[in-house]
Protein backbone atom coordinates (compact mmCIF):
# COMPACT_ATOMS: atom_id res chain seq x y z
CA UNK A 1 0.00 0.00 0.00
CA UNK A 2 1.36 3.36 -1.50
CA UNK A 3 1.53 6.29 1.28
CA UNK A 4 -0.56 8.04 -0.85
CA UNK A 5 -3.30 5.54 -0.41
CA UNK A 6 -3.08 5.60 3.98
CA UNK A 7 -6.61 6.19 5.28
CA UNK A 8 -5.89 9.29 7.52
CA UNK A 9 -7.50 7.89 10.63
CA UNK A 10 -6.80 11.26 13.36
CA UNK A 11 -6.12 14.83 11.92
CA UNK A 12 -6.07 17.56 13.96
CA UNK A 13 -5.80 21.13 12.93
CA UNK A 14 -5.18 24.69 14.70
CA UNK A 15 -6.30 23.59 18.08
CA UNK A 16 -6.29 25.50 20.73
CA UNK A 17 -6.85 25.08 24.63
CA UNK A 18 -7.09 27.54 27.44
CA UNK A 19 -6.31 26.83 31.05
CA UNK A 20 -8.28 29.89 32.51
CA UNK A 21 -5.83 32.88 30.65
CA UNK A 22 -3.28 30.31 30.22
CA UNK A 23 -2.93 29.25 26.45
CA UNK A 24 -1.69 25.94 26.61
CA UNK A 25 -2.49 24.92 22.76
CA UNK A 26 -1.85 27.62 20.53
CA UNK A 27 -2.31 26.28 16.64
CA UNK A 28 -1.74 22.54 16.65
CA UNK A 29 -1.89 20.21 14.16
CA UNK A 30 -1.14 16.90 13.71
CA UNK A 31 -2.39 13.77 11.91
CA UNK A 32 -2.06 10.77 12.39
CA UNK A 33 -2.72 7.66 9.17
CA UNK A 34 -3.71 4.33 9.11
CA UNK A 35 -0.52 1.81 9.81
CA UNK A 36 1.47 4.69 11.68
CA UNK A 37 2.80 4.92 14.84
CA UNK A 38 3.57 8.87 15.77
CA UNK A 39 4.76 10.49 18.40
CA UNK A 40 5.06 13.81 20.43
CA UNK A 41 7.77 15.15 22.17
CA UNK A 42 8.54 18.07 23.95
CA UNK A 43 9.40 19.56 27.51
CA UNK A 44 7.52 19.02 30.50
CA UNK A 45 4.21 22.25 30.11
CA UNK A 46 4.65 21.73 25.86
CA UNK A 47 1.32 20.92 25.78
CA UNK A 48 1.84 17.06 24.78
CA UNK A 49 -0.99 15.83 27.49
CA UNK A 50 -2.95 18.25 26.91
CA UNK A 51 -3.16 17.46 23.21
CA UNK A 52 -4.34 14.37 23.73
CA UNK A 53 -6.91 15.51 26.75
CA UNK A 54 -8.12 17.71 23.84
CA UNK A 55 -8.68 15.00 21.29
CA UNK A 56 -10.32 12.55 23.84
CA UNK A 57 -12.58 15.91 24.63
CA UNK A 58 -11.64 16.08 28.24
CA UNK A 59 -10.96 18.97 27.98
CA UNK A 60 -12.52 21.69 25.65
CA UNK A 61 -11.04 23.08 22.53
CA UNK A 62 -11.42 26.79 22.34
CA UNK A 63 -10.69 26.83 18.07
CA UNK A 64 -9.82 24.35 15.90
CA UNK A 65 -11.07 21.03 14.12
CA UNK A 66 -10.15 16.94 15.61
CA UNK A 67 -11.47 14.82 12.81
CA UNK A 68 -11.47 11.03 13.23
CA UNK A 69 -12.01 8.62 10.42
CA UNK A 70 -13.16 11.91 8.60
CA UNK A 71 -15.96 12.37 11.26
CA UNK A 72 -15.74 15.79 13.40
CA UNK A 73 -15.82 15.25 17.25
CA UNK A 74 -15.74 18.43 18.93
CA UNK A 75 -19.46 17.86 20.22
CA UNK A 76 -18.89 14.22 20.48
CA UNK A 77 -18.79 12.86 24.26
CA UNK A 78 -15.76 11.43 25.23
CA UNK A 79 -17.85 8.25 26.25
CA UNK A 80 -19.02 8.05 22.58
CA UNK A 81 -15.50 8.37 21.07
CA UNK A 82 -14.81 5.32 23.13
CA UNK A 83 -17.33 3.39 21.96
CA UNK A 84 -16.12 4.25 18.82
CA UNK A 85 -12.88 3.22 18.91
CA UNK A 86 -10.71 5.72 19.97
CA UNK A 87 -9.03 5.18 23.09
CA UNK A 88 -6.50 7.07 25.50
CA UNK A 89 -4.60 5.06 28.01
CA UNK A 90 -4.05 7.81 30.64
CA UNK A 91 -0.59 8.96 32.67
CA UNK A 92 -0.48 7.65 35.85
CA UNK A 93 -2.63 4.39 34.70
CA UNK A 94 -5.01 4.83 36.39
CA UNK A 95 -5.76 1.18 36.87
CA UNK A 96 -8.67 -0.27 39.51
CA UNK A 97 -6.29 -1.57 42.47
CA UNK A 98 -9.01 -3.26 44.25
CA UNK A 99 -9.34 -5.55 41.16
CA UNK A 100 -8.39 -8.44 39.90
CA UNK A 101 -6.30 -8.25 36.70
CA UNK A 102 -8.51 -10.11 35.03
CA UNK A 103 -11.69 -7.75 36.10
CA UNK A 104 -9.26 -5.01 35.03
CA UNK A 105 -9.39 -6.28 31.71
CA UNK A 106 -12.84 -7.36 31.57
CA UNK A 107 -13.88 -2.94 32.42
CA UNK A 108 -11.92 -2.22 29.18
CA UNK A 109 -14.47 -4.38 27.51
CA UNK A 110 -17.83 -3.21 29.32
CA UNK A 111 -19.70 -1.48 26.06
CA UNK A 112 -19.00 -4.68 24.31
CA UNK A 113 -21.28 -7.48 23.53
CA UNK A 114 -19.45 -9.67 21.38
CA UNK A 115 -18.36 -12.51 23.60
CA UNK A 116 -16.26 -14.14 20.98
CA UNK A 117 -14.79 -11.05 20.22
CA UNK A 118 -14.04 -10.89 23.89
CA UNK A 119 -12.36 -14.11 24.19
CA UNK A 120 -10.05 -13.26 21.46
CA UNK A 121 -8.79 -9.55 22.61
CA UNK A 122 -8.02 -11.18 26.15
CA UNK A 123 -6.03 -13.95 24.29
CA UNK A 124 -4.75 -11.15 22.51
CA UNK A 125 -3.49 -9.19 25.50
CA UNK A 126 -2.05 -12.25 27.40
CA UNK A 127 0.00 -12.89 24.03
CA UNK A 128 1.52 -9.81 24.33
CA UNK A 129 1.80 -9.14 27.88
CA UNK A 130 2.52 -13.03 29.21
CA UNK A 131 2.79 -11.68 32.73
CA UNK A 132 -0.93 -10.20 32.88
CA UNK A 133 -1.90 -13.78 32.03
CA UNK A 134 0.56 -15.32 35.40
CA UNK A 135 -1.22 -12.43 37.78
CA UNK A 136 -4.81 -12.87 36.92
CA UNK A 137 -6.17 -13.22 39.78
CA UNK A 138 -3.45 -10.42 41.46
CA UNK A 139 -5.22 -7.46 42.36
CA UNK A 140 -4.13 -4.69 40.33
CA UNK A 141 -2.87 -2.97 43.75
CA UNK A 142 0.05 -5.39 44.16
CA UNK A 143 1.47 -5.58 40.73
CA UNK A 144 4.74 -3.54 39.99
CA UNK A 145 4.65 -0.17 38.03
CA UNK A 146 5.79 -2.13 34.63
CA UNK A 147 2.64 -4.96 35.19
CA UNK A 148 0.59 -1.96 35.79
CA UNK A 149 1.32 -0.39 33.04
CA UNK A 150 0.94 -3.47 31.34
CA UNK A 151 -2.42 -3.47 32.59
CA UNK A 152 -3.79 -0.42 31.88
CA UNK A 153 -2.87 -0.98 27.92
CA UNK A 154 -3.95 -4.80 28.26
CA UNK A 155 -7.27 -2.66 29.49
CA UNK A 156 -7.34 -0.54 26.63
CA UNK A 157 -6.42 -3.27 23.94
CA UNK A 158 -10.22 -5.03 25.28
CA UNK A 159 -12.11 -1.80 24.17
CA UNK A 160 -11.34 -3.08 20.48
CA UNK A 161 -9.43 0.09 19.79
CA UNK A 162 -9.55 1.64 16.02
CA UNK A 163 -7.12 4.47 17.66
CA UNK A 164 -4.71 4.63 20.43
CA UNK A 165 -3.48 6.94 22.17
CA UNK A 166 -0.80 6.54 24.65
CA UNK A 167 0.28 9.62 27.46
CA UNK A 168 3.53 8.55 28.84
CA UNK A 169 4.22 4.77 28.97
CA UNK A 170 7.39 4.65 30.07
CA UNK A 171 7.27 7.10 32.67
CA UNK A 172 9.23 6.01 36.15
CA UNK A 173 10.21 2.78 34.14
CA UNK A 174 13.03 0.57 34.95
CA UNK A 175 14.83 0.48 31.78
CA UNK A 176 14.26 -2.68 31.27
CA UNK A 177 10.94 -2.32 31.43
CA UNK A 178 10.56 0.58 28.94
CA UNK A 179 12.23 -2.10 26.62
CA UNK A 180 9.37 -4.21 27.29
CA UNK A 181 6.69 -1.50 26.81
CA UNK A 182 8.12 -0.09 23.57
CA UNK A 183 8.38 -3.66 22.26
CA UNK A 184 4.50 -4.47 23.10
CA UNK A 185 3.68 -0.97 21.16
CA UNK A 186 5.52 -2.54 18.26
CA UNK A 187 3.45 -5.64 18.54
CA UNK A 188 0.07 -3.77 19.17
CA UNK A 189 1.24 -1.86 15.61
CA UNK A 190 1.75 -5.01 13.79
CA UNK A 191 -1.61 -6.17 14.48
CA UNK A 192 -3.42 -3.24 12.67
CA UNK A 193 -3.80 -0.98 15.56
CA UNK A 194 -2.48 2.91 14.55
CA UNK A 195 -0.99 4.69 17.59
CA UNK A 196 -0.57 8.39 18.83
CA UNK A 197 2.18 8.67 21.36
CA UNK A 198 3.29 10.89 23.72
CA UNK A 199 6.41 9.98 25.86
CA UNK A 200 9.50 11.73 27.68
CA UNK A 201 11.48 8.73 26.45
CA UNK A 202 12.35 11.55 23.15
CA UNK A 203 15.00 8.34 22.14
CA UNK A 204 13.17 5.29 22.47
CA UNK A 205 10.12 7.29 21.20
CA UNK A 206 12.02 8.30 18.21
CA UNK A 207 13.36 4.39 17.26
CA UNK A 208 9.91 3.13 17.84
CA UNK A 209 7.75 5.50 15.37
CA UNK A 210 7.07 6.27 11.78
CA UNK A 211 6.81 10.23 12.33
CA UNK A 212 7.20 13.13 15.06
CA UNK A 213 5.66 16.19 16.09
CA UNK A 214 7.84 18.84 18.78
CA UNK A 215 6.42 20.77 20.79
CA UNK A 216 7.55 23.60 22.64
CA UNK A 217 5.04 26.10 24.55
CA UNK A 218 1.95 24.77 22.58
CA UNK A 219 2.64 25.08 18.90
CA UNK A 220 4.46 22.18 16.69
CA UNK A 221 8.04 23.74 16.62
CA UNK A 222 9.11 20.66 14.46
CA UNK A 223 8.28 18.04 12.03
CA UNK A 224 9.07 15.19 9.99
CA UNK A 225 10.06 11.24 10.27
CA UNK A 226 11.09 10.29 13.21
CA UNK A 227 14.88 9.68 11.47
CA UNK A 228 14.96 13.46 10.43
CA UNK A 229 13.55 14.32 13.87
CA UNK A 230 16.33 12.62 15.77
CA UNK A 231 18.97 13.52 13.43
CA UNK A 232 18.22 17.37 13.83
CA UNK A 233 20.67 19.12 16.03
CA UNK A 234 18.37 20.84 17.91
CA UNK A 235 16.46 17.88 19.09
CA UNK A 236 19.76 16.53 19.27
CA UNK A 237 20.80 18.90 22.23
CA UNK A 238 17.82 19.65 24.05
CA UNK A 239 16.20 16.18 24.00
CA UNK A 240 18.62 13.58 23.69
CA UNK A 241 21.61 15.01 25.64
CA UNK A 242 23.57 15.48 22.56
Amino acid sequence: MSATSLERVLDVRNLRVFYGAIEALNGVSLHLDEGEIVTLIGANGAGKSTTLRAIMGLVPAADGEIFFHGRPTRDVPTHKLVRDGLILVPEGRAIFANLSVRENLEMGAYSRRDGKGIAESFEKVYAIFPRLKERASQTGGTLSGGEQQMLAIGRALMSAPKVLLLDEPSLGLAPILVHAIFEAIEAIHREGTPVLLVEQNAMAALKHSNRAYVLETGTVALEGSSAEVLANPKVKEAYLGE
